[in-house]
């Protein structure tokens, strides 16, 4: 087994940390810390590293220990097949990836019976390995002593190809091969698709890439991932590879080491052996690597878009109505609280058929007055654009504000067994109304009930492998949720299951707890909670906030650990810890070194200044609400040439797609992003962010808008951005949901990744 020191010391050098960071930050973890708290209350042990950091360790030594639980099968199958000699051990021990070990082990893995196999069980073993030397010699003559009709060698031909099958597995299983051939794959390789005869017309939405080819090296996340789900669903076929010549070219100089009639017979067999073994199962290989970086791009954008929208700014505790507009059905109205308890429900019809505006009008404006409602908010679906205009003409309190929600994922919700539970007596059109009120209230709190791939932010979320997708959304979601602390009292059992130390059960017992001995008084209460214990306790509470409790700083992030710290800064000021909160003006009388401990050090006790001068502040930004252009409400309503504010709703590689308030998202392609080059469309735009764009073209049978942000108007001379940016199923629009080469290499990569994941 590997040292883990050589780990952290590989780690360290990838990340340009202290191997000692490292080992601090694997020991944290490996006792079940969180990555949240290790940052944020771990500072002195990790050297201050931050999520970005800490996650890439977590995630490289995972990898380090599955290549070493690997390495250890491998040396005891070796061993028991009595085949493991000092330089094969070695090998193996310096194998640094997981290819490389296999490559290694590929010959003395039991495998079931080739070609190869039966030739040698024919005895033509030393008429290959004499063959394979390349030594001038009488191949036709040799090769007749080999034959033996009872092992069904008839002629010269049979002993030959037997010869050739056994040197064409020496050539597939030779490591030096196989990585030069690797190499060759990814960076001359292509992919090719063609559409298999007679699925032109099902597999229209990949038109694109009926005859498609492009480079390996080059080929973006979204198109890899297109190319593998259209080979998926039978319509296209997909090569990958080298040139053949070249792939063979390469083989050969690597092997020939003569000119004469065995060398021949060699040829043969390498063209064999690549057609038929190595190219299968470097392509193979390829396959991987290549979904394997295009999972990660398409889960770092995802987790992009997922951050941006969980941390969109919140209205905060106001008295909101809720609708969730229809036509036929009508428009489901429900009142909430300022906590987001549901009050009333009714529905109204004002548009569409019924167009019972009066009876409608009558009705919110009842219940506006009732609940004294700050704030209504509407679902962006069906009806959407006519039910805002029906209440902004009602004549209702200038301080009522009226914001068209985005309602993606409330059905998925509504349909839940999480709302099942908190609305056990109505049905899923009142849960997805409340389900839009309280987004608006608190997206945070109300999205991390919806499964995040229902939420309408990820690229080919459902291509991705799914564990790491898990893996990378939930890091996301704990990091926002972590990030702006969670009122235990209030909090739903979904949101405080990501709290750093809890999970689903905790998350309950708190929940059950709280239901039946009333609101916590104090952080320390929650060691009461069954199975809550000082581990939990201390992973969670600097994260939980108790805003009306017996202390404090129990509405703050200061840990409770870190309690007596305070009362003594407040002790050395001759005052009380609520004096020191309140009054910023003390904070300059403290000397932070004199306060720092074995445990407490200067960033700490800096954190903690920070958090007194603003205690249980949210990272958010303020609310601002939004409208979208009067008198545009459907497709066909749009001109080319027209300017209109927007909203942001996803981001992909090919661009951003933007809700303009006519129920069909437009895609504002990447070059049409700004007026200058851009690489990465998230460092241009984000999720949620407010944008005026330009209508470029209207298609309504294929319902695509192409929009853009650059400041000329393009709309006359743009040449339309057609083919496989797009983003194969999204026809240009995204319509809304109703209901490296080393190791160090992929690290940085990693890490790049994570620094827009955590940013």
């Amino acid at each position: 087994m590997m040292n883990e020191n050589n780990h952290y010391q590989l780690i360290a050098k990838a990340l340009n940390i202290s191997t000692g960071q490292v080992g601090a930050t694997v020991s944290l973890l490996d006792e079940g810390g969180t990555v949240p708290f290790i940052s944020r209350y771990r500072k002195e042990a990790t050297g201050s590293l931050d999520e970005v950091l800490i996650t890439a360790i977590r995630d490289r030594i995972q990898q380090l220990r599955d290549l070493d639980k690997r390495r250890e099968t491998i040396l005891k199958s070796l061993k028991d097949q009595e085949k493991l000699t000092e330089s094969l051990e070695q090998k193996v021990m310096e194998a640094k990836t997981m290819a490389e070990l296999e490559d290694i082990y590929l010959p003395y893995k039991p495998k079931r019976r080739t070609k190869a196999t039966m030739a040698r069980e024919k005895g033509l073993e030393p008429l290959a390995r004499k063959i394979f030397e390349q030594e001038p010699f009488d191949v036709q003559a040799f090769a007749g002593t080999f034959l033996d009709e009872k092992k069904e060698v008839i002629n010269i031909e049979d002993a030959l190809q037997g010869a050739r099958d056994i040197i064409a597995e020496w050539v597939n299983e030779n490591q030096e091969i196989r990585v030069q051939l690797r190499k060759l794959f990814l960076e001359t390789g292509t992919f090719k698709s063609k559409v298999i005869t007679g699925k032109e017309v099902e597999g229209q939405k990949y038109k694109d890439y009926f005859d498609w080819e492009e480079k390996i090296k080059t080929a973006p996340s979204h198109r890899v991932l297109a190319l593998r789900r259209g080979e998926k669903e039978l319509i296209l076929t997909l090569d990958t590879g080298p040139d053949e010549e070249d792939a063979i070219f390469n083989i050969e100089k690597l092997v020939l080491k003569g000119n004469n009639e065995a060398t021949e017979q060699v040829k043969i067999a390498i063209k064999d052996s690549y057609k038929r073994l190595l190219k299968p199962s470097i392509e193979t290989d390829v396959r991987m690597s290549t979904k394997k970086r295009a999972d990660e791009e398409a889960i770092r954008v995802f987790s992009e878009n997922l951050r941006q929208l969980l941390l969109a700014a919140p209205l905060g505790q106001k008295n909101v109505m809720a609708l969730d507009p229809g036509f036929r059905t009508g428009c489901k109205l429900v009142c909430l609280d300022k906590q987001g308890n549901l009050l009333e429900n009714t529905t109204i019809f004002p548009n569409e058929p019924q167009k019972k505006t009066l009876e409608a009008g009558a009705i919110i404006k009842k219940l506006v007055g009732e609940h004294q409602i700050e704030a209504i908010a509407i679902g962006n679906g069906t009806a959407s654009r006519e039910t805002e205009a029906f209440v902004k003409t009602m004549g209702l309190p200038s301080n009522v504000m009226v914001v068209v929600v985005n309602e993606s994922g409330a059905s998925v919700y509504s349909a839940s067994e999480a709302a099942r539970d908190e609305f056990p007596d109505h049905d899923v059109t009142v849960r997805g109304a409340v389900s839009i009120g309280r987004r608006l209230m608190d997206p945070l709190a109300e999205l991390v009930k919806i499964d995040p791939k229902s939420i309408g932010v990820g690229q080919y979320q459902h291509d991705v492998d799914q564990a790491w997708l898990k893996q990378g959304l939930d890091d996301v979601v704990m990091s926002c949720v972590n990030a702006v602390g969670v009122e235990v009292n209030t909090a739903s059992k979904q949101l405080l299951t990501y709290v750093s130390g809890l999970g689903p059960q905790l998350a309950q017992n708190i929940v059950d707890y709280r239901q039946t001995y009333g609101p916590f008084k104090s952080r320390e209460g929650l060691k009461k909670v069954p199975r809550l214990g000082d581990k939990a306790f201390e992973q969670a509470g600097g994260f939980l906030r108790i805003r009306s409790g017996n202390n404090p700083l129990d509405s703050s992030a200061v840990h409770p650990e870190s309690y007596p710290v305070v009362e003594k800064m407040a002790a050395s000021l001759n005052c009380e810890v609520n004096n020191l909160i309140k009054d910023s003006s003390l904070h300059k009388r403290i000397n932070l070194p004199d306060f720092i401990t074995d445990s407490t050090g200067l960033p700490t006790l800096k954190d903690i200044m920070d958090e007194l001068t603003k205690p249980g502040r949210d990272p958010r930004e303020t609310f601002e609400a939004f409208s979208f252009q009067e008198g545009v409400n459907e497709m066909e309503d749009l001109r080319p040439g027209m300017r209109l504010p927007g909203i942001v709703t996803n981001i992909t590689n090919f661009g951003a797609f933007v809700d303009i308030g006519v129920h069909q998202d437009g895609l504002v392609h990447i070059s049409h992003l700004s007026n200058g080059f851009v690489s990465n469309p998230a460092e241009v735009v984000s999720v949620r962010q407010k944008v005026m764009v330009i209508v470029l073209e209207v298609d309504i049978p294929r319902k695509r808008i192409a929009l853009s942000m650059k400041d000329e108007n393009p709309a006359q001379k743009v040449k339309r951005s057609t083919g496989p940016d797009r983003g194969t199923g999204k026809g240009g629009t995204q319509k809304r949901e109703k209901s490296g080469n080393s190791p160090e290499g992929d690290l940085q990569a990693k890490l790049s990744m994570l620094k827009n994941k955590f940013k």
